[in-house]
């Protein structure tokens, strides 16, 4: 197993403001997509990683799926999905995703993976069968990837790219001073390049940074201005949140306001789409992101 980096915990833990208060979630809605993820045996990334937005998302019958296993090759400080050694893929998971995906009777579906830095392509096989599957079984539905770095093999990030998902997205979840302490296996100019290479490749292009983490002002502002000259369209911004004590802890609660405040920045640097807010995360509201952008299909 590797172990999570060791963060001292702080002396005072700083208490949730107001509005990041979340409902629990209930409801039939909810009720029918719990039993859908538990009898297919579904990973979700709203469970494994704790999303405030789950009882909403799954509310409205919606879910973010997590493919390659539960368990990740990475030890990232932020994170609350499991690290160790992941166990053999599930050759027979991506018709199971696209099974679900048809009785759920999704019409955006996010789909997202753990690293598999242990397989030599990276996962992307099994990315490429899923969305492969999910269109097969459902070819009105749209699709939107959250897909890791594969270690910059490029063969296995084109793998992906090939089969024209709607959005892809490939997450910064931090600014360049911070990345080597937030992200530990991962390069902030290396995850730069995938998503220079999604945008070339012509598909709408995405990334999600946290708030919270010990960045400035400043640190954000080069993020944006990084991700524009690189073809990034659409940005999330949302408020870290620390699952135990062993993970990076929170260093600010972001305001609202100070939210609403780099969405404009962000918009006039030239980002096509900012979706910014405490509660945001990845996926959140991901289907107001297939708005048009001219030259993407």
């Amino acid at each position: 197993m590797i172990d999570l980096p060791v963060v001292p915990a702080v002396t005072e833990v700083k208490r949730k403001p107001d509005w990041l208060r979340v409902k629990l979630p209930v409801g039939k809605e909810y009720a029918q997509v719990r039993s859908l993820v538990d009898t297919h045996k579904l990973h979700t990334i709203c469970e494994s990683g704790n999303c405030p937005n789950m009882g909403e998302c799954w509310g409205a019958g919606t879910a973010t799926f997590m493919i390659l296993g539960n368990i990740c090759t990475r030890s990232c400080s932020f994170c609350a999905v499991a690290t160790g050694r992941p166990l053999a893929v599930d050759v027979d998971e991506p018709n199971r995703i696209a099974d679900s995906v048809r009785l759920m009777g999704v019409k955006h579906c996010v789909i997202t993976s753990v690293d598999r830095d242990d397989l030599k392509d990276g996962g992307s096989i099994i990315w490429a069968e899923t969305l492969q599957a999910i269109r097969r079984e459902s070819p009105i539905t749209t699709l939107e990837t959250l897909i890791p770095d594969f270690k910059g093999q490029w063969d296995n990030l084109y793998r992906v790219l090939e089969e024209r998902p709607e959005v892809v997205s490939h997450n910064m979840e931090t600014v360049k001073r911070l990345t080597k302490q937030v992200r530990i296996q991962a390069k902030y100019d290396r995850s730069l390049e995938a998503l220079k290479r999604i945008s070339e490749f012509g598909l709408r292009t995405k990334t999600g940074i946290m708030l919270g983490l010990g960045e400035t002002e400043e640190d954000i502002f080069e993020a944006m201005d990084d991700l524009v000259a690189n073809g990034v369209h659409i940005l999330t911004l949302g408020q870290y949140l620390q699952p135990t004590r062993n993970h990076h802890p929170v260093i600010d609660w972001i305001h609202p306001d100070t939210f609403a405040m780099y969405k404009e920045a962000g918009l006039a640097k030239g980002l096509k789409y900012v979706e910014s807010g405490p509660l945001v995360r990845s996926s959140y509201h991901a289907e107001k992101h297939l708005f048009p952008i001219e030259g993407i299909a």
